[in-house]
């Protein structure tokens, strides 16, 4: 149900995108049509007009007169086979987490629209799905990170209260193997809610070398990007480690990684790519240049003087990390006041 919602967010948005609300029908082959449409069934490309957005599930189109459309895969290997390319580091997890971010704002969004009209039954039904879809984030987010989450630790603790006046009762009434059996458990259950806390604690205190917004290039296939997420480890899948040779990086699955979104004029088929601290560098000039990316009007309100990109507070409290701000420079406000 969540997923069918996400489907129908993702098609609104790609109306709004390419200036069109109707996609009626599927096409194959070369038609001629106002968009052009690239794509799986699960995540497809469409650009119209040079702009370009990308978003997962399926896709249909209406035909109308103009230009063609060619359908494709969006990803192709290396035809060296051995070498690796940018591809290699696409995510559909971090592109599925940026769309779930997204339905978030937009039933945020829905439920204050309502209440000002006051539609207060609506405002309900959409608090209910918004509550509904807060919650599958949070448990797809705590799968992710190997369930490490203060929640957890919270939960054991109990148990292990419970557990701790069982066995007061068992011992009190002489079932010592029964109190036996629950000190086992107990002793079990401790260790995990140590490394659960441990872990926890990890995720709340790691440190970023780069920040939410940022401009960055990779350091390998050289391509422009923007961090809009952020993990204190490797949270991908042990077959997304083996295939983008992640074990092979000097930190390894053991150092930050970004989610990032890949400026479409460099890199039109990568959109989102899940990149570690060490592939990445800050470029050494001002970077203000044109950066094109569907996600981008969405997560950002848009550059600061210094060429980085300013997130949405949702998406700041989302990971928890402060609004940076830009040095002061006295010569600026000078010349603003020259002006």
């Amino acid at each position: 149900m969540v997923q069918n919602s996400i489907n129908a967010l993702v098609t609104s948005r790609c109306s709004v995108l390419c200036g069109s609300s109707d996609w009626s029908r599927r096409s194959s082959g070369q038609v001629r049509e106002p968009c052009s449409v690239v794509g799986t069934p699960r995540l497809c490309h469409c650009a119209y007009g040079g702009r370009g957005a990308s978003f997962a599930g399926p896709f249909k189109m209406s035909r109308r007169s103009g230009l063609r459309v060619q359908a494709g895969w969006l990803f192709r290997g290396n035809d060296k086979g051995s070498e690796l390319d940018a591809s290699c580091e696409h995510s559909e997890r971090a592109n599925e987490d940026i769309l779930m971010f997204l339905f978030e704002l937009d039933l945020a969004t829905r439920v204050q629209y309502a209440l000002n009209l006051e539609q207060y039954e609506v405002a309900q039904q959409l608090r209910n799905k918004l509550t509904e879809v807060e919650s599958e984030v949070i448990k797809l987010r705590e799968s992710r990170r190997g369930s490490a989450s203060k929640s957890e630790a919270q939960d054991m603790a109990i148990s292990i209260l419970r557990l701790r006046a069982n066995l007061q009762s068992a011992v009190e009434n002489e079932n010592y193997h029964r109190a036996a059996e629950l000190r086992d458990e107990i002793s079990k259950l401790e260790a995990k809610s140590l490394a659960a806390s441990v872990e926890a604690q990890a995720y709340e205190s790691a440190k970023y070398a780069l920040r939410l917004g940022q401009k960055v290039k990779h350091k390998i296939f050289g391509y422009r990007a923007v961090i809009c997420g952020m993990d204190p480890v490797c949270c991908e899948s042990k077959s997304w480690i083996e295939g983008a040779n992640i074990d092979k990086l000097t930190h390894g699955p053991d150092q930050p990684f970004y989610q990032v979104l890949v400026d479409m004029q460099e890199d039109p088929n990568l959109l989102v790519a899940y990149v570690a601290e060490e592939s990445l560098v800050v470029p050494d000039q001002l970077d203000t240049d044109r950066f094109d990316h569907p996600y981008a009007s969405f997560l950002f309100y848009g550059m600061d003087g210094g060429g980085d990109f300013i997130p949405i507070k949702q998406l700041r409290e989302k990971y928890n990390q402060p609004r940076h701000q830009l040095p002061y420079d006295p010569l600026d406000e000078g010349s603003g006041k020259g002006a």
